[in-house]
This record gives structure tokens, C-alpha cells and sequence, in this order.
């Protein structure tokens, strides 16, 4: 059976004719009348049938047609029972609700497409406690449901029962497909019980929640679920007006400033001031006077006849035009002419920067080969070392040099493939990649673009690889055609001279590193420390502060000092601080006219800066056997360290000490294997070895150490102790030892020699294969020094130790 959608509304207006409403005395009666013990069972399929209420169903099941029909010519006395699901179209007892309505067949309507429609009204509830036959119809034993005692009518339930119906005549009320003359209706019910089930029967509420209100016994609890569902149904009804409402006055208003528009262009038109035309004109007028290549010239206006079709209030219109606007702006073929002079270049290059000479030998070389071909793809350099030695600010001085336009681009925590290649421009709020960006505020197509922390570019992650987009930029066989995702044309990035700075080559993307010709600049020396203080830092801070220089004057001596005890690194950052602060102390005494020390001095330095934080060794003579001075290399520069040997009876052991890594353990053993395997050479009784017990401890255990290069440092030290012989004064060494005896070269060769120089050495053992370092190392830093170059391990002993014993 269904019930074709028809509401409380839809029976008043329609059906009049079958709908009486139920009086007092229509209900007394209803009630008197007895509940037989057997009933023939019709099943409804999408309705549910409330006790008073007159409902139409549409009979289709061919069981339903015999049962209407046979009982309809009878007393016409049936029972409605809900099926649990919809779509069975053959139920059987256990698919049919166990709470039902005894129905009475008012009217029987043949309709004109051929089906039977049957009126009926709920007359009492049911219970089915089983099946009796199933054909050619349902008949069930049954029992009445739910008692016949109502509430007292009090002041809360006549409340209740005109709660229920000011929300139905609301809910009328507030929806337009529903007639005003069902408010009459709902009005003229008396009887609280057809009342409730009334509403109940034309809720628009699923079949569920309706088989549920049939089934609640108690009047009251009914009364107040359907207040609750009422409730609910009104406020949906609300929020669907406020909706319909608010949307109505958008479009109200995109209309109103639509005509708005169309009235202000028309004005504008006759006065000649069209902004859009006024966009066009401009446009049209700056590509007239741009270089670029004719593939962009065609785009350039094809996307120009585009934007004249497009209506300015359209989202789209400010897109195009930002796209050609970019267009416009990027320097097409436009290129700074450079410096060929090589001199100035080279002044330019001195000025700004001291030491770095890898880096401007390699600049003088560009433009060397620059001005006698007159044409070449830009070199692309990648600075490598250390904070603070000046990578990033030599970009600037480069551009100064060859007379270009300096841009820079930081890289690190760059996580955005779309950073460096743009977005398409589809998207809102798209632009173009931070390349072709800062292309654009350099105004040329040949700047000097410093792309820093290359190192710190974060790897592949799910918005993409930003180091693998870097490749073709700096690819230069590729570059010539960048293509950038938001102008979709290529662009020529051959005559950027790139120069990327790194603290870490380790973490550089293996084929970006392949792409760039890596300089390193190693940490400065305390001699271009004390030079660059000289020449830069002390007069830039002086300015920066104010004050002139015959105001406050450093000696060298004092920049030492400051050097030396106040700042360990590889650069010159916190020696520029140090210096800053002494600046800034001092200058208030200058304001205030108290006195003060113009020239700086020790007594200064520390009521300013405090005591010295830093302490470097110098090599004092101990004038003991077992101890030998060697050399070190440290990020911040060059160290002397000592190796200490002491020998105590026992069975032969070797201890070391010192937080040692395992590599300078290894040579520690190696040395101390190959002094047992050639102990004749040295006279040594091999059975001192079995009855003496050797310790090798290098100081200030709290600092790690480890390397090969202390490896002739320690066998010379355990020679000492083994042959009672001192080792000459002011003597330092450095080199790795093998097992058969060879000395093999170490790096960190210019740091370790001034660090040796400082500490007041004179000679000085390195491994033959590092003389060639020693010649790159200007003269006057090594002035004083005498290198003796070895290449066997015994050789270390005949130069290093005296015969005198001790």
C-alpha cells in the first residue's frame, strides 16, 4: 500500500467530502467499540495509520486488492500494520510491525489509470500476537493496544495541547505550499487525543519516527515527543527562509552593482576616461618601447585582444591583466653594459674584501675572457666555508666590479618547488617564481643574483623538490630557456652570473652541486683578522657610531688582544661586535666630556669586555722526555697541542687518553707497533717493551679530538720516553704514519703553520708531499720559520730529538 505523499493539507483541501473531524462524542464512541480477537491484516508500505485520521491509499498488491474488496462488501473492519522496510514487495509476518490500527473502509474509488484507491480511518490501536493464515490474505490473532484512560486536563496539559498547536498553525504559516485554511482545521480539533494523533499522521518526519509515536502508550509522553519534533521541523523551516532570504539579497545587490557599473562606464565613456581603455592604452604604449623576442611579442598580443573582450568587473580581467603587466615589467633583452676595466675591478675587489683571492682571480678571469669575445654564458660560482668570512657580501662588491645590477635571494627553509618556478596563472592571487621576481626588480637580464644559503634548501616533500628546480637554473646549458609555470614562455637566464654561498656542500643536492664551480673559503687567519679589523671593521663601526677617528684609535697590538682572547671563529662577525661594543663605551665618555683613553688599551679591553675568554697555548720548552709539540687544525683556525708519554713498570700495555676519536687511537697504536718492530734502529732492548707499561695523553680532555695528523707527533713522543732523549726546542710537527713507515700529507697546512708561528715556533716537520702547500702561503707569514719535509718515519726521530738524555 502507499500513501502518495499526501499531507495534512493536501486531505482538507481535497478530500473534504472523507475527512470529517473527529468530535467528542465521534471519540467516546470509537473507544466503546470492542477490538475483535482476529483481524485481516493489510500491509502499508509508506505510511503509517494514527487512530481518527482519514487517510487515502493507493491498493496494488494483488493480496490487498482481495482483502479491500471482500471486507469493503462486509463490515468493512481491517487492520493497518506499517511494513519494518519499503522496498519488500512480498512481506511476510516477521516484515510487518507488531503495532497497528483497525481501519475502516470508508470509500472504494476505481481511479482512471486502473488502480483502486481505498479511504480509510484509524479507528484503535492493535497488537499482533500471531498469523493465522497468510493467503490469499493475512489474518492475525490480535489483542487491543494502549489503555483507555487519559490525563487530567490541568493547566500544564492544556498548555502543552496549545504549545502543539501554535507550532503547527506556525509551521503553516511559514511555508507557502501549504493552503491558510489548514490553520481552520487545526483550530476546530477539540479531542487532545485526535489532536496528537492528527499531527502526528502529517508530521514530515521518516516512517520510523512515525511507527514510534504510534507505539508510545501515554498520552502525554506522545504529546510532548511530536512538541519536539515540531520544534525541530519549525526551526528548519526558519533556517531555510533566512537562506533563501539572504541569497536573494546578494543577487539583489550583484544586480544593483552591475547596473551601477554599466551606468559608470557609460559616463565614463563620454567623458573619455575608461579605465579599461586607459589599461590598454598604457600597455600598448610600454610594449612599443620593449626589446623583447617576437614569440613574446605574439603572446604579449594575443593576451591584449583577450583582456579587450573581458568585462572589467569580471574576476578574470584583474588575472589577465596582472599577467601582462608581468610581461611588461620583466627585462626582455635589456642588459646592463659592463666594466671591461680590469684594474678598477681588481680596486674594487681589494677594497671591500681582504684576502678571497681564489674568488677575485676567478672574477678578473670573466671579464678577461668577457672583453676578448665579447660574449659568454656567466660562470656560475658557489662560495663554500665557514659563517662570517664574507661570501654573501661579496656579491654586492663582484656587481660594483664588473658594473652590474646586484639582487639577492635567501634560499634557506625554501620548502616551495612553486617558489622558484612560479604558479600557473589559472590560480588566484598567482604570480611568478622569486627568479623571474627578482629578475624583475633588478631591471636587467644580467645582474649579479647571490643565491644564499643554497645548502639550507629543503628536499623532496609533498609540495614538491625546490633543489631539483634549481637545477635548470643553474644548469648552464639549460638556463638559456628557463621556463617559469605563471608566463609560460622561456626566458634567458644565461647572463645572470650566479653566485650561490654554502656553509655545508654535504647537504647540497648532488647534481646542483655538479651544475657549479665550488670555491672554498677557508676561515681567516689572525693575521687578515688583525687586517681586515684594520681596514674595515674599526673605521665602519667608528662611522656607524658616530664617531670620528681621531676620537678613539685601536692598535694592532690591541686588535690582537681582542683576536686572541675575546673571539674564536672563522669569520670576523663577533670581532665586529667586540669591536662595536668598545665603540659604544667609549662614546659615551665622548658626549659627556669625562676622560677617557683615545687609544684603546688592555685595561679597557677588560673593564669593557671583561677577562679574556679564550686561551691558546704557547710552546714552552718542558725540557722533559715524552713530551712533543704538534699542530692541529680547528674550525676557527690553527692550534699547537701537546703529546704527552709517560712509561711505568708492568706487563707491556698501551693507555691512552684524552678524548680521543678512533682514528687518532688507530695512530696511536701504529706508532707505538712500529717503534716495537724496529726498536734496533733506535738501540732499544726489545724486552723493555714486555717489562714497561706506556700511558699517551694529549690535554684539555674536556675537547674531542681525532684525525691521522697527529701520527709522527706521538711515535716521536714515544721514542722520546722509550730512549731517554729530549726533543729539540721550538720544534712542532705534523703528518699522518703507516704501518710500513711512511709519512703521509695532512690537510689544514697554512692554519696549522700560523698557529705555530704565533706560539713562537722555529721549526717545523711536515710530510714531503706538503711542501707544495707551504709555497701557496705568502712569505712574509712564514718568515722565520724552517721546514724540514720528510718522507719516513725515522727521519722524524734523527731531525727531532738531541742525544742529550735526561
Amino acid at each position: 500500500m502507499t500513501n502518495d505523499g499526501i499531507r495534512l493539507t493536501d486531505l482538507i483541501e481535497n478530500e473534504t467530502e472523507f475527512i470529517p473531524l473527529l468530535s467528542s462524542e465521534d471519540e467516546e464512541q470509537m473507544n466503546a467499540e470492542i477490538v475483535p480477537e482476529t483481524l485481516p491484516i493489510l500491509p502499508l508500505r509508506n505510511t503509517v495509520l494514527f487512530p481518527g485520521v482519514v487517510i487515502p491509499i493507493t491498493v496494488g498488491r494483488d493480496k490487498s486488492i482481495r482483502l479491500i474488496k471482500d471486507f469493503y462488501k462486509g463490515d468493512r473492519i481491517i487492520g493497518a500494520v506499517a511494513q519494518k522496510d519499503v522496498e519488500i514487495e512480498d512481506p511476510s509476518f516477521r516484515d510487518l510491525n507488531e503495532i497497528g490500527t483497525i481501519a475502516y473502509i470508508i470509500k472504494l474509488l476505481q481511479m482512471p489509470d486502473g488502480s483502486t484507491t481505498a479511504i480509510i480511518q484509524g479507528k484503535k490501536r492493535f497488537r499482533m500476537l500471531e498469523m493465522l493464515q497468510d493467503d490469499p490474505y493475512f489474518i492475525a490473532k490480535v489483542q487491543q493496544f494502549g489503555s483507555q484512560k487519559h490525563p487530567e486536563r490541568d493547566k500544564r496539559f492544556n498548555a502543552l495541547m496549545s504549545s502543539i498547536k501554535d507550532l503547527a498553525i506556525q509551521i503553516i504559516n511559514l511555508s507557502p505550499n501549504l493552503p491558510s485554511d489548514s490553520v481552520f482545521a487545526i483550530r476546530n480539533i477539540e479531542s487532545p487525543v485526535f489532536l496528537v494523533n492528527f499531527i502526528s499522521s502529517n508530521l514530515n518526519i521518516s516512517l520510523e519516527e512515525k511507527q514510534m509515536l504510534l507505539a508510545i502508550d501515554d498520552l502525554l509522553e506522545r504529546a510532548n515527543t511530536v512538541l519536539a519534533l515540531l520544534t525541530k521541523e519549525l526551526q528548519i523551516i526558519e533556517l531555510k527562509t533566512q537562506i533563501q532570504n539572504k541569497v536573494k539579497v546578494d543577487l539583489d545587490k550583484q544586480q544593483r552593482d552591475y547596473l551601477l557599473n554599466q551606468q559608470l562606464k557609460t559616463i565614463q565613456e563620454e567623458l573619455g576616461d575608461n579605465p579599461h581603455t586607459q589599461d590598454i592604452t598604457e600597455l600598448r604604449e610600454k610594449a612599443g618601447k620593449k626589446r623583447w623576442p617576437k614569440n613574446v611579442a605574439e603572446v604579449f598580443e594575443k593576451e591584449l585582444a583577450k583582456l579587450q573582450r573581458m568585462n572589467p568587473i569580471a574576476m578574470e580581467y584583474s588575472m589577465q591583466l596582472n599577467y601582462l603587466q608581468v610581461l611588461i615589467d620583466l627585462p626582455w633583452n635589456e642588459n646592463t653594459v659592463d666594466n671591461f676595466d680590469l684594474k678598477r675591478a681588481q680596486k674594487v675587489l681589494d677594497r671591500d674584501h681582504y684576502g678571497l683571492d681564489t674568488v677575485k682571480d676567478r672574477i678578473i678571469e670573466y671579464l678577461a675572457v668577457l672583453k676578448l669575445k665579447g660574449d659568454m654564458k656567466s660562470p656560475i660560482l658557489c662560495l663554500y666555508g665557514p659563517p662570517g668570512v664574507g661570501k654573501t657580501s661579496l656579491g654586492k662588491s663582484v656587481a660594483e666590479a664588473v658594473h652590474r645590477n646586484y639582487i639577492r635571494m635567501s634560499l634557506g627553509g625554501l620548502r616551495d618547488e612553486a617558489e622558484i618556478r612560479g604558479h600557473r596563472k589559472t590560480y588566484i592571487g598567482a604570480m611568478p617564481g622569486r627568479i623571474l621576481q627578482s629578475i624583475k626588480k633588478a631591471k636587467a637580464s644580467n645582474p649579479v643574483f647571490v643565491l644564499d644559503e643554497i645548502d639550507k634548501v629543503i628536499g623532496a616533500n609533498v609540495n614538491g623538490d625546490p633543489a631539483a628546480a634549481l637545477l635548470e637554473v643553474l644548469d648552464p646549458e639549460q638556463n638559456s630557456t628557463f621556463y617559469d609555470n605563471f608566463i609560460e614562455l622561456e626566458y634567458d637566464l644565461s647572463k645572470v652570473m650566479f653566485i650561490a654561498t654554502a656553509n655545508n656542500l654535504n647537504t647540497i643536492h648532488p647534481a646542483l652541486r655538479d651544475r657549479m664551480e665550488i670555491i672554498e673559503i677557508t676561515g681567516y687567519l689572525l693575521e687578515e683578522k688583525l687586517e681586515i679589523a684594520r681596514r674595515h671593521l674599526v673605521p665602519k663601526q667608528l662611522k656607524e657610531h658616530g664617531v670620528e677617528p681621531t676620537q678613539l684609535v685601536f692598535s694592532k697590538k690591541i686588535l690582537e688582544e681582542i683576536v686572541d682572547g675575546f673571539t674564536r671563529e672563522s669569520g670576523v662577525r663577533l670581532l665586529e661586535k667586540q669591536i662595536a661594543k668598545i665603540i659604544r663605551h667609549q662614546a659615551r665618555f665622548i658626549v659627556t666630556g669625562e676622560p677617557y683613553n683615545i687609544s684603546v688599551d688592555k685595561a679597557d679591553l677588560k673593564k669593557i669586555l671583561g677577562p679574556a675568554r679564550f686561551h691558546h697555548e704557547n710552546d714552552e720548552d718542558p725540557h722533559v722526555k715524552g713530551v712533543v709539540t704538534g699542530l692541529a687544525w680547528t674550525p676557527v683556525g690553527g692550534e699547537i697541542l701537546y703529546v704527552e708519554t709517560s712509561l711505568s713498570q708492568g706487563k707491556g700495555t698501551l693507555g691512552i687518553t684524552g678524548n680521543l676519536g678512533e682514528v687518532m687511537k688507530e695512530s696511536a697504536t701504529l706508532a707505538y707497533e712500529y717503534l716495537k718492530s724496529h726498536s734496533q734502529d733506535l738501540n732499544l732492548d726489545p724486552s723493555i717493551f714486555e717489562n714497561w707499561n706506556v700511558h699517551i695523553h694529549i690535554p684539555e680532555g674536556a675537547t674531542p679530538k681525532d684525525g691521522p695528523s697527529a701520527g709522527i707527533t706521538m711515535f716521536t713522543a714515544l721514542a722520546s720516553a722509550y730512549t731517554g732523549r729530549l726533543v729539540k726546542p721550538k720544534l712542532a710537527m705534523t703528518g699522518e704514519i703507516t704501518l710500513r713507515g711512511k709519512v703521509l700529507p695532512v690537510g689544514g697546512i697554512k692554519e696549522k703553520i700560523l698557529a705555530a708561528r704565533r706560539s713562537g715556533i722555529k721549526d717545523i716537520i711536515l710530510p714531503r708531499d706538503n711542501q707544495k702547500d707551504i709555497e701557496e702561503i705568502k712569505p712574509v707569514y712564514i718568515k722565520g720559520l724552517n721546514f724540514h719535509y720528510v718522507d719516513q718515519m725515522i727521519d722524524v726521530i734523527n731531525i727531532a730529538l738531541v742525544n742529550k738524555k735526561k
